[in-house]
């Protein structure tokens, strides 16, 4: 299993915010970079395609309020994965948040996908900084 963690970005809102916001996958469609097509989505469930790269799916399997989320791989996918995001209440109105990316790769994949999945993640969280609440 290879871990991927994002940096851990500090918001000025509340963690409730934060988790209301990325508890349903309609609102990731606003963090998603432009290499992103096809992006569909439920509250529970998404799909999208990386151009010239691979068609993925997720589900969200578990939620502690203000606090945690489950992410794994669901349908199509090069390879299992499970993500979790964790936030935390640093002070009201403010909180951090992490994302954490565990996924089975090859030796080969692990190579070619470690540096896109890491700045991926970093990507989804800065944008995540400019969404207005």
């Amino acid at each position: 299993m290879t871990r991927l963690e994002s940096d851990k970005v500090t918001l000025n809102k509340s963690s409730e915010e934060i988790y209301n916001f990325l508890s349903d996958f309609n609102n990731f469609g606003h963090l998603m970079p432009e290499q992103i097509a096809d992006w569909k989505s439920t509250a529970d469930e998404c799909s999208f395609t990386i151009k010239g790269m691979a068609s993925l799916g997720m589900k969200m399997t578990e939620k502690t309020p203000n606090s945690f989320i489950k992410i794994i791989r669901d349908g199509k996918a090069p390879f299992d994965f499970i993500m979790n995001v964790h936030i935390e209440e640093v002070q009201p109105q403010q909180c951090t948040v992490q994302l954490v990316f565990d996924a089975e790769l090859s030796t080969m994949m692990k190579m070619m996908a470690s540096k896109p999945l890491t700045n991926f993640l970093n990507l989804l969280l800065n944008r995540l900084k400019e969404v207005k609440g």
